[in-house]
């Protein structure tokens, strides 16, 4: 395993997004802070969007961007992940690369934008008086669960993508679906019991709901759910291991 090429590669995966750009790194600041601002700002100040049982004016924007930044880390990951096979295909043909790990570098890579972002909620969130709790030491623990799924699921799909190249668009539209049977912009609690049933089958609605114990409702998030999603990672990275045993010299000649 090359961690310094994972790591070099997830430093110029970060900083290269605003390379020649006046202003930089500085960018991977401005960005996050704007997005927190409209959602926070539009939906709970000017919109007057309320989330039921709580009368802070932003309520619905907090509950909104609490979802969205750890989900935008998933997909991102997990979409990304799913065709760096193929994009990294010039350094896999010039040194010979533990495939498997490749994708790490992406993890590290959304990993940094995902700190910077919630830095800057948290900091938000402080400003305006909202209330935080120790809660949000636990949220490493949460990152890392997600993360452990987005790698198992995106070396996943990405062993595949190598042989059917479409099979990337698929995965961009059922992402935009799967945001949709995920509590981020509705409450899971008023939807009628036959959806609920349906979403439990969600792995993302343990994560999400998670963060949203920690930052909407001060309160301990449910591991047991999210113990199940970690079992079920690991189980997916060893059928991914078992997959990619079988398939390595297939993958390597098709890149």
């Amino acid at each position: 395993m090359n961690f310094s090429l994972i790591i070099e590669l997830a430093k110029r995966d970060f900083t290269e997004k605003y390379s020649g750009s006046t202003l930089g790194f500085v960018w991977s600041f401005i960005y996050p802070l704007i997005n927190i601002l409209i959602y926070m700002i539009i939906f709970g100040s000017l919109m007057g969007a309320r989330l039921p049982g709580m009368s802070s004016i932003w309520g619905y924007g907090v509950y909104l961007v609490a979802g969205l930044v750890p989900w935008t880390a998933f997909a991102n990951t997990v979409c990304r992940a799913s065709t760096v096979f193929l994009d990294k295909k010039n350094i896999i043909a010039k040194i010979r690369v533990d495939l498997p790990t490749l994708p790490l570098y992406i993890v590290l890579s959304e990993s940094i934008t995902f700190v910077v972002t919630l830095v800057i909620f948290i900091i938000l969130l402080t400003l305006t008086g909202f209330p935080l709790t120790s809660y949000l030491l636990m949220i490493p623990i949460l990152y890392l669960v997600q993360q452990v799924f987005a790698y198992a699921l995106g070396f996943f799909l990405g062993m595949f993508v190598v042989f059917l190249r479409d099979l990337k668009e698929v995965v961009a539209i059922g992402f935009q679906i799967w945001f949709w049977f995920t509590p981020i912009v509705y409450v899971f609690d008023i939807l009628p019991k036959f959806v609920q049933q349906i979403l439990i089958l969600n792995p993302m609605l343990a994560v999400v709901s998670a963060y949203h114990d920690i930052f909407v409702y001060q309160r301990m998030p449910s591991f047991i759910y999210l113990l199940l999603v970690l079992v079920m990672s690991i189980g997916l990275i060893v059928a991914d291991y078992l997959i990619f045993k079988k398939l390595e010299k297939d993958i390597r000649d098709f890149i």
